[in-house]
């Protein structure tokens, strides 16, 4: 068991190499309304789908304490109005995070110590692979809430008309994109129009890549590696040859092409289920979804996003905060809750393996064909995440220097390089040679 003293500055041993940083000590159940005997209040900040009703499902069968509830925006926004509401010490209680933003949060004191609150149910209740994720320099972070395998969604009624095989290897993934491009000149197997860096980090750690590790005190880089680099040039080529589209990603655009039958694929992940009833609800039926085609045959896949419990640094309210977390990602009656949003129903994967059982009796999939079940295809994808893999204490940095390389992957694998290195300098941080 890990320890639980008090303590104001640690060392993120393995994770986060040498990186002293001050944090703030496990405990706290809610200050004077606790005293009193009153409900404790906490504040929760979150952009995932269904988040609003796992709070409103909390408030209605606990009395000790209650929620309140903001949504905020995802991604790089997302991100900054938490950065500032910790500096001006307005944070939440509870938030949800990146699992690729933790280790920059945990290495600059911005986050809550969870080892003496949750330590023991992350041990217990989450499977290795995603504890290392939220535990860093043998602390706990953050507590895990879904794991977001890579798959390939496709359209299984073009691919029959276009008598297209699903790929199983990346090789077999260029052939069928000529040959429907071949067949119909305005169609293309997929659009990659921009440089998601999400999407390119998945891929790469699916090939093997490591892009950041420690040696010894010292913070190593390696995005140009050959892993890296094979990914890259295999996808620079299909956007050269003209074999997948160059739309950027996310506009209305690619959306309109892939509800017409324009694009016949789209490497996302668990998560992406839960918005296609709303988004392509014409093509019902026509949607499936694949493991990723790997290199060499074998199962393998990374993540695409992620998303982690967190208490940002100044609350003191951690106990109460922890009970909340705990029900929404360990629970039945948690799990559940999630799927009761109309707005966009959540397909996310629990990272917690007892609850996946839960979410796919809670979720819809009459929108997939009778013999796709996107939860059991999620699964099986988790089992084979490639093992290894580890983020940045500069992540946004690295992130912003990506996304300005538009679809030249080489060039946003460089650009990440020396971003990263320069902002771990930036810190104060080591640098291995």
């Amino acid at each position: 068991m890990k320890t639980t003293s008090p303590v104001s500055r640690l060392a993120l041993l393995a994770a986060l190499a040498s990186v002293a940083l001050t944090a703030t000590a496990c405990g706290g159940g809610g200050g004077d309304d606790a005293a009193a005997g009153k409900p404790v209040t906490i504040t929760y900040w979150s952009a995932t789908a269904g988040a609003k009703e796992t709070a409103e499902a909390f408030n209605r069968t606990h009395k000790d304490v209650r929620v309140k509830f903001a949504e905020v925006p995802a991604g790089p926004d997302g991100a900054a109005k938490l950065t500032n509401a910790i500096k001006g010490n307005s944070a939440p209680d509870v938030a949800t995070m990146d699992y690729s933003a933790l280790p920059e949060y945990a290495s600059q004191g911005n986050l809550t110590d969870l080892t003496g609150a949750a330590g023991d149910l992350v041990d217990q209740k989450f499977p290795e692979g995603v504890r290392s994720l939220v535990e860093l320099g043998n602390r706990t972070w953050a507590v895990p809430f879904d794991v977001t395998p890579l798959e390939l969604y496709y359209r299984r009624d073009l691919f029959t008309k276009y008598g297209i095989e699903v790929p199983k290897t990346w090789d077999e993934f260029r052939k069928a994109a000529e040959a429907i491009k071949k067949k119909d000149p305005h169609a293309r197997i997929t659009n990659f129009g921009g440089n998601d860096p999400a999407i390119v980090a998945g891929l790469a750690w699916q090939a093997g890549a490591k892009w950041f590790a420690t040696s010894g005190d010292a913070w190593k880089v390696d995005m140009e590696d050959p892993a890296s680099k094979k990914v890259a040039n295999y996808w620079t080529g299909l956007v050269d040859d003209g074999l997948v589209s160059r739309t950027p990603l996310w506009a209305p655009e690619e959306t309109k092409q892939r509800a017409d039958g324009t694009l016949l694929s789209f490497v996302g992940a668990a998560w992406s289920a839960g918005g296609m009833p709303t988004t392509y609800g014409a093509a019902k039926g026509k949607w499936a979804i694949a493991p990723l085609p790997t290199w060499d045959g074998r199962p393998a896949t990374g993540m695409y996003g992620g998303t982690s419990y967190i208490v940002p640094k100044g609350s003191d309210k951690t106990d109460a905060a922890v009970e909340f977390i705990e029900w929404v990602t360990t629970s039945e009656a948690g799990v559940k809750a999630r799927f009761t949003s109309q707005k966009t129903p959540s397909s996310a994967l629990p990272a917690n393996p007892a609850m996946r059982a839960v979410a796919a009796r809670s979720f819809d999939r009459s929108f997939f064909p009778a013999d796709v079940d996107p939860y059991k295809i999620a699964a099986q994808a988790a089992d084979t995440l490639v093992t290894g893999w580890t983020w940045s204490p500069v992540q946004q940095q690295v992130l912003a220097a990506m996304n300005k390389t538009a679809a030249d992957f080489s060039k946003g694998q460089s650009a990440g390089q020396q971003a990263a290195e320069q902002a771990i300098k930036d810190r104060g941080l080591n640098l291995a040679e």
